[in-house]
């Protein structure tokens, strides 16, 4: 990634031995800065610092940079743990916007056509769509967890016993798009709860998992669930964690598409030049629905279905939604029809590939 960016000065602090220079001396990026040769003189030189989480102690002479306007910094990195929970460290306020790198969303990879069930099963990841091989991109995905999630992750857990966390890794992957029970998981893994929450945070603050949250308010229902669920961030990454293979049930694949409902959604929510949020919404007493955009205080909820021939029963929950919020004005069922199907006055099906047209996008 850091080669394809007209950088003045590209700095890894995944090598080693780059990784060392800085820590014995941080202030070398500021004599190196000091000695690149400027090619636009109306800019300051453009600095790409890769994994700057491996080395915090580098921030204080960016901002030092930043501040002389000396230099521009693209700082990236796959864990913002060591960043945010270190002590003393410089997060650099007000002198930084943070971006997300995600997958792609649909509307990136629409060139390509890719069946549904390669999305569902082999995730979204940029470098798993040059691979024609099927072979050859379950080699790739097995590689990254293997490499990423066993071992960076393993690394910031900072734990001495790493089988409670290898089991805990395969059963988060297993109940991803699923409330948290923490309880269960630890009778199952034999470790105490908030151990368990521990696990959760290093995964989320490792970018692994994305968190949830639940809708919570309603003028009659007093049982709405309030424990936030989790989606790995790539079903790809997610089944191989779970030591899954490629053969699935029809039950499994629609509990696979509609977590690739609610990634599609929270990719685009991010991307909108409005404040979104992805939520959900379940009643204690049955009526649930899977997910519910909220956009300046606008409510739209979104089933997903695993069909092609939707029906009146699979809209009730989102017309229940509709006579309780009166904020909520259209509901949508995400399924596999071809093309848009008006199924209630304000209910509509629309093709999977059009859910992320939910999201607005003026401005982009």
């Amino acid at each position: 990634m850091i080669s394809r960016i007209e950088a003045d000065l590209s700095i890894s602090l995944l090598e080693p031995g780059v990784r060392r220079r800085y820590e014995a001396e941080p202030g070398l990026l500021s004599g190196e800065v000091a000695a690149l040769t400027v090619r636009d003189k109306h800019f300051p030189p453009l600095v790409v610092l890769d994994e700057i989480q491996r080395v915090p102690v580098l921030l204080d002479a960016i901002q030092h940079l930043i501040d002389g306007k000396k230099a521009r910094f693209i700082l990236t990195g796959s864990s913002a743990r060591k960043l945010r929970r270190g002590s003393n460290v410089n997060l650099l306020p007000g002198r930084v916007v943070s971006l997300r790198l995600d997958p792609f969303v649909l509307s990136e990879s629409k060139d390509l056509q890719r069946p549904l069930e390669d999305h569902l099963l082999e995730g979204d990841l940029p470098l798993l769509l040059d691979v024609e091989i099927p072979q050859d991109r379950e080699i790739d995905l097995c590689s990254y967890v293997n490499s990423y999630l066993e071992e960076e992750v393993r690394a910031e857990a900072l734990v001495r016993n790493l089988g409670p966390f290898t089991r805990f890794l395969e059963l988060a992957a297993s109940e991803s798009g699923n409330q948290i029970n923490a309880r269960k998981l630890s009778m199952d893994i034999g470790v105490a709860q908030n151990t368990i929450a521990s696990y959760y945070q290093i995964l989320e603050d490792c970018l692994i998992i994305e968190r949830i949250h639940p809708l919570t308010q309603s003028h009659s229902r007093k049982k709405l669930a309030k424990t936030d669920k989790f989606l790995f961030f790539d079903l790809g990454v997610r089944r191989l964690a779970a030591g899954e293979g490629r053969r699935q049930t029809p039950e499994r694949m629609g509990v696979l598409f509609e977590q690739f409902v609610g990634l599609q959604l929270l990719r685009c929510a991010r991307l909108s030049p409005q404040p979104c949020q992805l939520r959900y919404w379940r009643d204690g007493n049955g009526p649930e629905v899977d997910w519910v955009l909220e956009l300046d205080g606008c409510l739209t909820p979104i089933e997903v279905k695993w069909t092609d021939t939707p029906r009146t029963r699979d809209i009730r929950h989102l017309k229940l939604f509709l006579s309780e919020y009166p904020q909520a004005e259209q509901a949508y069922v995400v399924c596999r029809v071809p093309r848009r199907v008006k199924l209630h006055k304000n209910v509509f099906a629309i093709p999977w590939r059009d859910c992320g047209d939910l999201v607005p996008k003026e401005g982009l």
